[in-house]
């Protein structure tokens, strides 16, 4: 039997058990360090006895809603390879999307940022890397996840400083630029979440109290104590916050602007809040 049929009977199972079959070649690709040319060329070879137990080793952890990202032990984010594991969520494509508007809306200055709910700590090193003269704080409840990070900075050869917080609870400090892709998923959601992200990722970064908005009620209340003048909060949501998150703001920040902005996909995901002077 050849290796691209091998690969065709695990994809097939994998299917069954609710996960994508690319996944499959995208672990063992990332794993064997394959080109996709390399990977084609593989593909018509016979398959041996440690092809056939290494293969199905990767189909056992997918089957079982390991996400690909935790197997390989990396994911790519904004141009960075990002050390992941169950500590953390996987950094999504949409969040790049939030790193990108806050670089494109600030091109210029020696600003001050406050990173909240920093996981892997993607937005805060993104953000780092690209505006080097930028003083960048990240802050997480999550002292596993804060461990995770600091060792992505480690690796990244960038400076960010790591504060163990719950909010605001222990910043002291105010900023230019507040940020935030805080947990945002409400419990009664729970059944639109992927098996793998359900089973595997920290529950404690995916699901919020009040239907997903308690992390932003928090901000909205408190963050007027922790903004420089001038200040802006730019946060990711949930497709169906869209007008809820907003209302947070306008509520307790009532002399800001309040936008709020599609994903390529046409979904309602970021929530901007400055003092509308562009």
């Amino acid at each position: 039997m050849k290796l691209t049929q091998l690969f065709k009977d695990f994809e097939e199972k994998l299917i069954v058990q609710g996960e994508e079959a690319e996944s499959l070649s995208f672990v063992y690709r990332s794993l064997k360090n394959l080109s996709f040319t390399d990977f084609i060329f593989t593909l018509q070879q016979e398959v041996t006895d440690e092809d056939y137990k290494f293969v199905e080793n990767i189909f056992i952890k997918l089957a079982s809603h390991i996400p690909a990202q935790y197997i390989i032990g990396h994911a790519e984010f904004f141009g960075m390879q990002l050390k992941v594991d169950e500590r953390v969520l996987i950094p999504r494509l949409e969040t790049e999307e939030l790193v990108e508007l806050i670089l494109a809306e600030n091109p210029n200055g020696n600003l001050k940022v406050l990173d909240i709910g920093t996981g892997s700590g993607a937005i805060a090193l993104s953000l780092a890397k690209n505006r080097a003269d930028w003083s960048v704080t990240a802050a997480d409840i999550s002292q596993d996840a804060l461990d995770l990070a600091t060792e992505n900075a480690k690796s990244l050869d960038l400076e960010i400083t790591f504060i163990k917080s719950d909010c605001f609870s222990e910043i002291s400090s105010k900023y230019d630029i507040i940020v935030s892709n805080p947990p945002y998923i409400s419990r009664a959601d729970e059944e639109e979440v992927g098996l793998n992200v359900l089973h595997s990722e920290p529950h404690l970064a995916l699901f919020a109290d009040e239907e997903g908005l308690a992390i932003y009620r928090r901000i909205a209340e408190e963050s007027k104590d922790y903004l420089n003048d001038g200040g802006k909060i730019y946060l990711e949501i949930g497709y169906k916050q869209g007008q809820s998150v907003p209302a947070l703001f306008m509520e307790n920040l009532p002399e800001k602007r309040v936008r709020t902005l599609k994903d390529q996909f046409g979904q309602d995901r970021m929530v901007v809040i400055d003092d509308g002077e562009d």
